[in-house]
C-alpha cells in the first residue's frame, strides 16, 4: 500500500516537474547558438591587411608545406582541410568574409543577438537601427528567396528546401505542444484520482504520460533533423558555416530532454502504482441480500 502510494506521489511530482522543464524550454531561446567572434576576428585581420601598391598578401594557407602529408601535425592538417574545402566550394577568405554572420541564439519562436559578442551589434540595438530579435516564421513565402544573381535551377532548390525546413519547424512545435498538453491532462487526471481513490484514473494518467513522452521524443528527434537539414542545404557556400564559428545547442535543449526523461519516469511510476496498491474496500459493509427459502435475509 505504502509502495503504491510512494509511486503514485513520485511519478504525479515527477510529471509537474517536467512540465515546468518542458515549459521553459519552450519560452526560452537558447535551442541551438553560434559564436562567431572568432570569425569576426579573422575577417577584420583580412580587411586590415596592406593594400599599398607593390605589396603581394600571401596568405597561410597558400604557402607551400615542407613536411609530407602523412607528417602533417594537427594544426596544418586542419589548415590543409580548410583549404581544400575553399577550393571545392569555390570560396576564398574574401568570399567567406563578405557574408554577414553573426553570434545568435535561436528558439521556436524567434532568433537573437547574443548579449556582449558583438559591440558593433550592440551599438545598433542601443540606437534602435535594428531589434535584438527577430520572428520564426512558420508560413511560406516564396518572395523571401528571389534572388536575380542565382540560377533558376538553384532558386527552385532553395524554395524547395525552404518548404522542407518549414515542415520541420512545424513538426517541433506542434509535437512539442501536443506534448505539453498531454502531460498536464494526465497529471489533471492522476491528482483527481488520488482524490476519488481509483486506480484506474492513475493507470491512465500514466499512459497519459508515455504519450506525451512520445510526443516529446518526435519534437526534439525533428527539431536536431531541422537543425542538421540547415546546415546541410545546397548551395553550401551560403548556407554552411566557416569553420571558425563555433555552433552547438544550448541550455533550452537539455532542459527539454530531461523534461523528457521525468515524463518517462513519471509514466511508468503511475502505470506501475496501480497494480501494487491493493483494490479499494466496497462501499457497502454487510452483504447482498438473497432468497433462502422463501425469506428474505
Amino acid at each position: 500500500m505504502a509502495t503504491g502510494k510512494w509511486l503514485l506521489y513520485t511519478g504525479l511530482c515527477l510529471s509537474l516537474v517536467a512540465l515546468c522543464f518542458l515549459t521553459i524550454a519552450i519560452s526560452s531561446d537558447h535551442w541551438y547558438e553560434t559564436d562567431a567572434r572568432r570569425y569576426k576576428e579573422r575577417c577584420r585581420t583580412f580587411s586590415n591587411r596592406r593594400s599599398d601598391p607593390g605589396f603581394i598578401y600571401i596568405p597561410n594557407h597558400s604557402l607551400p608545406l615542407r613536411a609530407s602529408r602523412a607528417n602533417l601535425d594537427r594544426w596544418e592538417s586542419r589548415l590543409l582541410l580548410t583549404r581544400n574545402r575553399r577550393q571545392l566550394f569555390a570560396m576564398s577568405a574574401a568570399d567567406e568574409c563578405s557574408r554577414r554572420y553573426n553570434s545568435t541564439n535561436m528558439g521556436l519562436w524567434s532568433k537573437c543577438y547574443r548579449v556582449g559578442f558583438d559591440p558593433d551589434i550592440e551599438e545598433l540595438i542601443q540606437k534602435g537601427t535594428i531589434e535584438r530579435c527577430s520572428f520564426i516564421k512558420y508560413y511560406y513565402s516564396s518572395s523571401a528567396v528571389t534572388r536575380k544573381d542565382l540560377s533558376y535551377n538553384i532558386t527552385k532548390t532553395i524554395q524547395q528546401d525552404d518548404w522542407h525546413a518549414l515542415h520541420l519547424r512545424r513538426m517541433t512545435a506542434g509535437f512539442m505542444g501536443m506534448a505539453l498538453s498531454i502531460i498536464l491532462f494526465g497529471w489533471t487526471i492522476g491528482v483527481l484520482g488520488c482524490c476519488w481513490q481509483q486506480g484506474l484514473m492513475h493507470y491512465v494518467a500514466g499512459l497519459l504520460f508515455l504519450m506525451g513522452g512520445t510526443f516529446c521524443i518526435i519534437s526534439l528527434c525533428t527539431c536536431v533533423a531541422g537543425i542538421n537539414f540547415e546546415l546541410s542545404r545546397y548551395p553550401r557556400y551560403l548556407f554552411s558555416l566557416p569553420d571558425d564559428i563555433s555552433h552547438g545547442y544550448g541550455w533550452s535543449m537539455f532542459s527539454a530532454w530531461g523534461g523528457l526523461g521525468l515524463t518517462l519516469i513519471a509514466g511508468f511510476f503511475c502505470t506501475l502504482a496501480p497494480s501494487i496498491q491493493p483494490p479499494p474496500p466496497s462501499r457497502t459493509s454487510c452483504p447482498k441480500s438473497r432468497m433462502e427459502n422463501g425469506t428474505v435475509c
